[in-house]
């Protein structure tokens, strides 16, 4: 397929009434010009241009990564066939099959498989147009049609006679046009109307006006997969619609939602069998749920994995973690990068762990903070244990051997190694390592003051 897409994301957006450029603001964790390009990677396309203009240079950083992108720079925003003008150059327009996908950055719910149908329905010499019939076509473009049903033009609603306002079938557009035509047809553009722009649907009536070129409209009835956001509460009634969309297809797989209108997920989701997801859970970067899991009310869980049969408890916070088979988590738990929960583990409420292998049965049932640790199997860590693993330069490990027992309150200056069967005492300061089977007792003796007198207040 010779195709090559122009994303259009030159404008502000000054109805959103923020310095960040508009399309550069999120749904669902990406950016809504980053919701376009995924759609867009899944067509055959030769070449992605994205024409910028306002914050371009934010816009360029935010995906630098995507080395194979190019670039065009809108200085004044004179209107869509302007913009699309600013990619030509870079558009090989010699080639006879060369076509030409627009698209907007601020339409960022359109699916993949829509764009991939409007492609390969038309050829070479036909110019396609993705349209919409709507009981509300205010302030849109209207479809104007002969009366044989054939399209000649798109009339935008500044320049619609009282007549033209009455038609329902709107332009969303996404058009595929043949690029050596759309290149002629550009440079024929006026900007004698209302708004004195260089309107891109134009092309359309002089496109009706070439007998050599046929012109094609695909007709969708689902208004959300081509509605644009020019302000914050279209942007929110999106969001809504993304995460309503997303909840579907978990209830497709078999998901139980308690409730499907309130799951946030701004990432990737994969779930097993048998899974249930509680109110006000958030998904964030790439997430894997096994069969069984059940997640409860209050969740954020970011890149991590969550193996078969684990509970995540209300209030919990799992980030860049892998929670093994079983494993109980939570209440208001933190699990922070570098955690790895063996199978049956528990990690009870105001437990944070960071950079720590927490062996197969060990558990951690409250206030505790395990950091840079390797705990073994059958351990248990008692409430109130620290892991000092700071000198305020360096990090510091601590090894714990299996079947270990800390007792409550208890502080473990790292680096520092507790062998297998250790017992360390409840309220010690542990700074020097502990052999197997021995008990650790390391704190100061206790002094009791016969007829001791409270302070009294001045």
């Amino acid at each position: 397929m010779n195709l090559d897409i122009v994303i259009l994301a030159a404008g502000k957006g000054t109805r959103m009434n923020s310095n960040i450029p508009k399309v550069l603001h999120r749904i669902g964790g990406d950016s809504m010009l980053g919701h376009v390009l995924s759609a867009a990677r899944k067509l055959e396309s030769k070449q992605i241009h994205i024409v910028v203009g306002y914050g371009s240079q934010q816009i360029i950083d935010e995906f630098s990564v995507d080395k194979d992108l190019q670039w065009a720079q809108q200085d004044k925003q004179l209107g869509t066939g302007h913009a699309v003008m600013q990619a030509m150059p870079s558009i090989n327009t010699t080639e006879p099959d060369k076509r030409v996908l627009v698209l907007y950055g601020d339409v960022p719910l359109t699916n993949s498989s829509t764009l991939s149908k409007l492609v390969q329905q038309g050829s070479a010499n036909t110019l396609s147009i993705l349209t919409l019939v709507t009981a509300n076509p205010a302030g849109l473009g209207r479809i104007v049609r002969d009366d044989l049903g054939e399209i000649t033009a798109i009339v935008e609603e500044k320049d619609a006679s009282e007549e033209q306002k009455q038609i329902k079938e709107i332009n969303t557009g996404i058009m595929v046009i043949p690029a050596a035509k759309l290149n002629t047809w550009l440079n024929s553009l006026g900007n004698d109307n209302a708004q004195g722009e260089y309107y891109l649907t134009d092309v359309v009536a002089m496109a009706a006006a070439d007998s050599d070129c046929a012109i094609s409209a695909m007709v969708i009835d689902d208004e959300n997969e081509v509605q644009g956001v020019n302000d914050k509460a279209q942007l929110a009634r999106l969001e809504r619609q993304f995460q309503m969309n997303n909840a579907e297809q978990l209830l497709k797989a078999g998901v139980l939602l308690r409730d499907p209108s309130r799951i946030d997920i701004r990432g990737e989701i994969e779930t097993g069998s048998d899974v249930e997801i509680d109110i006000n859970a958030i998904f964030e970067g790439k997430v894997s749920l096994g069969n069984g899991v059940k997640i409860g009310a209050n969740v954020v869980i970011k890149d991590s994995k969550i193996a078969d049969n684990a509970i995540i408890l209300p209030g919990t916070n799992i980030d860049g973690a892998e929670i093994g088979a079983g494993a109980s988590v939570g209440p208001y738990a933190r699990i922070r990068p570098g955690t790895v929960l063996k199978e049956n583990t528990k990690i009870g409420n105001f437990v944070e762990t960071k950079n720590v292998i927490f062996g197969k049965g060990s558990k951690a049932n409250h206030l505790a903070y395990i950091g840079d640790a390797e705990v073994g199997e059958n351990v248990n860590i008692g409430a109130g244990t620290i892991f000092c693993n700071y000198d305020g330069v360096n990090k510091h490990k601590s090894i714990i051997g299996n079947n270990v027992f800390v007792g409550s309150n208890s502080v473990l200056v790292a680096p520092v190694n507790l062998a297998d069967n250790t017992f360390v005492a409840a309220g010690s300061s542990v700074n020097r390592d502990v052999p197997s089977d021995n008990l650790a007792v390391a704190r100061a003796k206790q002094r009791n003051v016969p007829g001791w007198k409270r302070p009294i207040k001045k």
